[in-house]
C-alpha cells in the first residue's frame, strides 16, 4: 500500500496531478480542497495517499491532511458512496463542515453536493453519525477547524435552544453570502419570529 508520496509536482490539471518520486511519476487524484493547496509545478510536495484497487484499475488518491484521508476512507465504507462521491464531498466542504452536517442532520447542505441526492444524504447522516465520533485511534476524524460563519451561527442558535432541524430550515431560507455569524443569527431570529 502506498501511504504517502514526497516528490516533485510535475503536472497539475484538476483533479489529477503527477508527482515524480525518484524518477517514477505517480498519477494522483485529489479533492479540490487539496488541489487548491498545492504549490506550482516544479515544486516539492507531500501528500497522504490512499490506493484503491479495483478489478479494472488501481487509483491513487492524495490528500493534504491526514484528517481528509481518514474521512475519505470512512466515506468509502458507506453503502452507495464510492470514491467519486467521497471526493465530491471533500471538494465541496471542509472536514469540520461535513462533521457539522452530520451532527445537525443537514440534508440540505449535503444534497447540494454533485452526485448526492436526498436519500444518499439521509444515508450518510445515519451511517456516519457513529463513525465520525470513534473511527480512528486519535479520537476520530472530528478536529478543531476554523468554523465558517454559517456553522458558528448554527452552533449558537442550537445553544439558544433551537432544534438542529429547525435551525437548518431557518438558515436555508436566508441569503447568508458574505454575512458574519452575528448577522446570520440576527436574520435567523427575525425569521423565526415571523
Amino acid at each position: 500500500m502506498i501511504g504517502s508520496l514526497r516528490g516533485m509536482l510535475i503536472y497539475k490539471q484538476a483533479p489529477s496531478i503527477i508527482i515524480e518520486c525518484n524518477g517514477v511519476g505517480y498519477d494522483v487524484e485529489t479533492p479540490m480542497s487539496t488541489f487548491f493547496e498545492l504549490p506550482g509545478t516544479g515544486s516539492a510536495v507531500f501528500l497522504h495517499t490512499h490506493l484503491l484497487v479495483r478489478e479494472d484499475a488501481q487509483i491513487l488518491y492524495g490528500f493534504a491532511t491526514e484528517v481528509e484521508r481518514e474521512l475519505f476512507r470512512t466515506l468509502l465504507k458507506v453503502r452507495g458512496v464510492g470514491a467519486r462521491i467521497a471526493l465530491a464531498i471533500l471538494s465541496a466542504m471542509s472536514v469540520g463542515d461535513f462533521n457539522r452536517c452530520i451532527e445537525y442532520e443537514d440534508t440540505t447542505a449535503l444534497s447540494k453536493i454533485p452526485g448526492i441526492g436526498k436519500k444518499t444524504a439521509e444515508r450518510l447522516i445515519v451511517e456516519m453519525r457513529d463513525r465520525i465520533d470513534g473511527s480512528s485511534g486519535n479520537g476520530g476524524t472530528r478536529v478543531a477547524v476554523e468554523q465558517s460563519a454559517k456553522s458558528e451561527a448554527v452552533d449558537a442558535l442550537i445553544a439558544l435552544g433551537y432544534k438542529p432541524a429547525e435551525v437548518n430550515k431557518l438558515v436555508a431560507k436566508l441569503d447568508i453570502e458574505d454575512k458574519s455569524a452575528e448577522d446570520i443569527i440576527r436574520l435567523a431570529l427575525k425569521q423565526a419570529a415571523n
